[in-house]
């Protein structure tokens, strides 16, 4: 037996706890502040995240490429810190944890952790299990315009709660695949560069052999 179904038959002999994500979290959609006020974009502070941040940086975040001016925030409410932002249209199913308080754009609905429940669930835990609900996304969308996730159905969607050891246990264990996943990531690419290195000759020219002939 595992240590994680050890603690599961310890800690939860009747089963895990499932609750709705609306009954978790607080949703909020992001928005693009208007781009013809060049005051909202000037020498802005505020992370602003878009899908080219995941792309480029990864699914932990606690800078964005682009910032917003404090002028350009609803109200002066920001999404807060160790929220999720998942992408609900366009690019369906991606998602980041952001470690700092920020807004997104209007692909993204952020997921904020609702204060009865901040000390039962690890949000690094929730992100994990965010990749369910990528999937899910994936498979319940909309067609307008452009694709978008049914959002009925997806406040619906649930998480379980085990217990924040079980929670911290799993964590832990992905945190080393993920970690594992990224050494062999880099191993990868720096074998492709040395391959490439080894592999690339120089053409000669006609002068060049002319010379070598003569």
């Amino acid at each position: 037996m595992s240590r994680i179904d050890a603690l599961l038959t310890k800690l939860c002999p009747d089963g895990v706890e499932f609750r709705t994500l609306k009954e978790i979290f607080v949703t909020k959609n992001g928005y693009t502040p208007s781009t013809t006020n060049k005051d909202y974009w000037t020498d802005g502070t505020v992370p602003w995240f878009r899908m080219e941040d995941i792309r480029e940086n990864g699914r932990i975040l606690g800078d964005s490429i682009q910032k917003i001016t404090k002028e350009a925030v609803k109200g002066g409410r920001y999404f807060p810190a160790n929220s999720i932002i998942i992408a609900t249209s366009a690019t369906i199913g991606e998602h980041a944890l952001i470690t700092v308080p920020h807004l997104s754009n209007q692909r993204f609905t952020s997921l904020a952790l609702k204060s009865e429940f901040a000390s039962r669930i690890d949000m690094k835990f929730a992100f994990y299990y965010c990749f369910l609900l990528d999937d899910w996304c994936r498979k319940n969308t909309t067609t307008s315009s452009f694709a978008s996730v049914d959002m009925s159905g997806f406040k619906e969607f649930r998480f379980p709660i085990p217990p924040l050891e079980i929670q911290q246990e799993i964590v832990a264990i992905l945190d080393r695949f993920t970690k594992l996943e990224a050494e062999l990531e880099a191993r990868r690419r720096q074998y492709q560069h040395y391959r490439d290195t080894l592999l690339s000759f120089a053409e000669r020219n006609d002068s060049q052999a002319s010379k070598q002939q003569g």
